[in-house]
């Protein structure tokens, strides 16, 4: 029997010989399957998406702390495959008695990448660090409003309120001054958004008048050093000869974006990529019956949601919004579109999480309900509106155009005309930010095991300024509660007051939560030590092909 080369299989042929690569192909013997592959230096990831820059201090989509995550390092890391805090730059740290200064003994043999701009003549220091934050912290900092100087994180997080000072002690060691108790302040520094970047690199490009370069060239100490973007196409790595946690054994790592999930497996199958993102529902059971593909599952640390910016009418008003809540389908739509590999979603965060309020009481389907509500707001004859569907597929919506034709469907029942919107992934993420929608799909994968990186991060009122808070909802009962819980770290008083802000939130109804999806990574089974992160990123410095 004859290996058919299809022709996708053939562009990534042409591909890797442009790219200067070896390539083996072998036929697993008896199966009369192909098995087209890199070799053994190479790894392809089948992406779903672009970055929306190469510094993830001023992102906050997934893509981006993807293609960025094996570039940087950070103070504290989370253990591969798990929640916990664990050192990386830092070898250690101290908490004073009061929990407002935190100090980093660093680890002095760090060295940094280097590309055609730079080369680094000296190892990661303090002076670091302090650059790093200080650019994020400091508004009079030459680069803080390089490249449009939005970081959404970090406002949203309230960490330019919650940090009074970054100071170096000396030239291995940094102490975070606080002006007050924030609980999960160790966790934040392993986030993305805290990843660290060579002063010496910006002092450099700032002298060239070329400050954005750091964002666009990025240069950082992780296992993996960048090489180059052809935007929407490619992104290539090579191993970092120097890294810190020793060299890693895959030399060239490639990210093929591919938006179509579909299309990923069809790469997946014949070989042209190793490990897959977000399989489409309809796809999982052709991949766990295939003997080259192994599929991974986990619980979803994650919520899809349906915001309603409530700076606009009619979603200022509440009973609006309910009225929502209840003209929405979302048991039909966890059949439909995630064939039943999700839950209906009740709270903002996911029941995995600690301090989840089982006890909130969440609205049923119910037509009839949802008129009566629109009629008491004075919108008997319903309205018009828009309503944005997600453009690239997530493992909390792994289809926005399908989900939000059903959700137009059933809002068209209660009266309501929503006409249906969406932007590539870059432009929707940015208008969204700006809170030029009316109705949005969007979610969320946790990124530090705390009830505040949903809570507070996607829905405090310093939230609604950085961006991150899509309903555009402050409301001061509930933010109270967010930030006495982030000022505390007696378990039981954080609990108590993210019970309560979960009922809350849902008699105000800023969203819809729609589904906590079980995440689905598919990969060929000559990958070995790969291992799936709750907290929603690819980690590939452990990673091996056979």
């Amino acid at each position: 029997m004859k290996t058919k080369t299809t022709k996708s299989t053939t562009i990534f042929f042409m591909l890797i010989v442009l790219l200067g690569l070896s390539v083996s192909c072998t036929r697993k013997s008896g199966t009369g399957s192909s098995d087209n592959k890199a070799d053994a230096s190479i790894f392809v990831f089948c992406a779903e998406g672009s970055p929306s820059a190469f510094n993830p201090q001023i992102a906050t989509d997934g893509s981006t702390f993807n293609a960025t995550h094996a570039i940087y390092s950070r103070i504290v890391e989370f253990e591969y495959g798990g929640t916990t805090v664990t050192p990386s730059l830092a070898k250690d740290w101290d908490v004073s008695d009061d929990g407002l200064e935190y100090t980093f003994n660093l680890r002095d043999d760090v060295q940094f990448q280097s590309n055609e701009l730079f080369t680094p003549t000296r190892n990661l220091n303090a002076d670091d660090i302090v650059f790093s934050f200080k650019r994020m912290h400091d508004k009079e900092n030459p680069y803080h409003k390089v490249s449009g100087g939005v970081y959404e994180y970090f406002t949203s997080m309230s960490m330019d309120s919650i940090i009074k000072d970054i100071v170096k002690v000396d030239e291995y060691t940094v102490k975070f001054i606080l002006n007050k108790v924030e609980a999960p302040f160790v966790a934040n520094l392993g986030m993305d958004f805290a990843s660290i970047i060579s002063k010496e690199y910006g002092d450099k490009m700032l002298e060239a008048g070329t400050p954005e370069k750091i964002d666009t060239n990025p240069i950082g100490s992780g296992a993996f050093e960048f090489v180059s973007y052809e935007k929407d196409s490619l992104i290539r790595y090579n191993a970092f000869e120097n890294y810190f946690n020793g060299r890693v054994k895959i030399d060239k790592l490639i990210f093929a974006i591919t938006p179509s999930p579909s299309v990923r497996f069809q790469k997946l199958k014949a070989g042209e990529c190793h490990l897959v993102a977000y399989p489409a529902p309809a796809d999982l059971e052709a991949m766990r019956t295939s003997e080259d593909i192994v599929l991974m599952e986990q619980a979803g640390f994650n919520v899809g949601y349906l915001a309603m910016n409530v700076t606009k009418p009619p979603f200022d008003n509440v009973k609006v919004r309910q009225a929502v809540n209840h003209a929405l389908n979302r048991e039909s739509y966890v059949r439909a579109i995630y064939l039943g590999n999700a839950k209906v979603a009740k709270n903002p965060m996911p029941p995995t999480i600690w301090s989840y309020n089982e006890g909130v009481k969440d609205y049923d389907y119910n037509v009839e309900k949802a008129k009566e509500l629109l009629k008491e707001a004075g919108f008997e004859n319903g309205f018009d509106t828009d309503l944005w569907t997600l453009p690239v597929s997530r493992p909390y919506i792994p289809s926005g155009k399908q989900l939000g034709e059903m959700m137009q469907a059933d809002l068209k029942a209660v009266g309501i005309n929503a006409r249906l919107v969406s932007y590539d992934w870059p432009t929707y993420l940015e208008k969204s930010k700006n809170h030029e929608h009316q109705m949005l799909q969007l979610g969320w994968t946790g990124d530090n095991g705390d009830p505040d990186n949903f809570l507070y991060t996607l829905l405090s009122c310093a939230a609604k300024d950085g961006g991150s808070n899509r309903a555009a909802w402050c409301f001061e009962p509930f933010d109270k509660l967010v930030k006495a819980a982030k000022e505390t770290s007696d378990l039981k008083t954080r609990t108590d007051n993210y019970m309560k802000a979960q009922v809350m939130f849902k008699e105000q109804a800023p969203w819809v939560t729609v589904a906590h999806s079980t995440v689905y990574r598919a990969l060929r089974n000559n990958v070995k030590n790969y291992k799936m992160e709750p907290l929603g990123r690819d980690i590939f410095e452990h990673l091996s092909l056979e």
